[in-house]
This record gives C-alpha cells, sequence and structure tokens, in this order.
C-alpha cells in the first residue's frame, strides 16, 4: 500500500458512509454527504498525481482506481433514484455506458490495445461529478436552488456519456476493421 493507493480504497470507504447519509434524507446529511463526495473525487485526482508523480503506480491502484470511480458514482446516482432527485432511465444509460466501456477495454486488452481515456470522457466524469454534488445537496440554500442546477449540469454528464461512449467504440472498431493504433 502506498499514498496513491490509500487515498483510492478512501474512496471506496466513502460509498457506504454516503449512503447512510442519503438514506436519513435531512439537509444535514444531504450536505455532509456532499461534502464527503467532493472529498471522494478531489482523491481520483491527488490519487493520480501521487502515482505518477512518485513513481508508484501499482497493479493494484490500476485495478482499484476505476473500479472505486465506478462504485462512487453508480452507487451515488443509484441512491439518489428513490429520493426523486434523478431520473432512473438516465442512471440506466450512464451505467450501462461505463459497463459497455469497461467490457470494451477487457477485450481490447486482450489483443494488446489500450483504450486510453479521452478527453470525451474526462468531461464525463468531471461533468458528472459536479452535477451529482447539488443533486445530492437537493435543498435550497441560502435561496440557492441545488437540484435546478444538478439537473442542468446532469445533462451536460449525460450529453457527454452519450458522446464519448460512442467515441470509444468507433474507436475501437476503427482499429479491427483498419488496423488504427487506438489512442
Amino acid at each position: 500500500m502506498n499514498i496513491a493507493n490509500i487515498l483510492t480504497v478512501s474512496r471506496i470507504i466513502s460509498v457506504p458512509v454516503i449512503c447512510v447519509l442519503l438514506y436519513y434524507e435531512t439537509l444535514a446529511t444531504s450536505l455532509i454527504a456532499a461534502f464527503i463526495f467532493f472529498l471522494a473525487t478531489i482523491t481520483d485526482y491527488l490519487d493520480g498525481y501521487f502515482a505518477r508523480s512518485m513513481h508508484i503506480e501499482s497493479d493494484l491502484g490500476k485495478l482499484l482506481d476505476p473500479m472505486a470511480d465506478k462504485l462512487l458514482t453508480s452507487t451515488v446516482l443509484i441512491m439518489l433514484i428513490p429520493l426523486g432527485r434523478v431520473p432512473a432511465w438516465m442512471v440506466a444509460v450512464i451505467i450501462a455506458r461505463e459497463m459497455a466501456v469497461t467490457g470494451l477495454r477487457a477485450v481490447a486488452s486482450e489483443k494488446d490495445v489500450v483504450i486510453a481515456a479521452s478527453w470525451l470522457g474526462k468531461y464525463k466524469t468531471a461533468f458528472l461529478c459536479v452535477a451529482i454534488i447539488p443533486l445530492i445537496v437537493h435543498y435550497t440554500v441560502f435561496t440557492l436552488q441545488f437540484q435546478p442546477a444538478g439537473e442542468f449540469l446532469l445533462w451536460i454528464a449525460f450529453f457527454f456519456t452519450l458522446w464519448s461512449g460512442w467515441d470509444y467504440v468507433a474507436a475501437y472498431a476503427r482499429y479491427i476493421y483498419q488496423g488504427e493504433q487506438v489512442s
């Protein structure tokens, strides 16, 4: 275990804590859950930064990091469905895209092809995380309406979800059918 992996594991540990806080639907628990989610998203940036800058990348980190990201965002989105904060169909499409891209990367890796994260995928992740925070808060605080802001940002994230998913499929298809290197 190194600092990067500890940060990744802390992101995984934050998931049940956020779930419990969301279960007790109050302004206070929502604010705490949003703050913990915010901290967890920062660890996603920091674990990669430390792993690269300190040259401590590990197989464990390569396995856990994307799993932690998907676990965090998918679980929180699922928890927001019964609270009426996100539409179930949208969450289903977002999670399906995550599973499809993960499967596509696994198939590609069997052929020694690396499908790197694209800028579209990074935008999708950024907008999704930024959208989830006001959706967790949900309540109006000091005249700030968090729910509509979160919904607006979620639509932007959804757009990038579809676009980046299509981009990954197209990149893989180009490699298979034309022999181009996937970047």
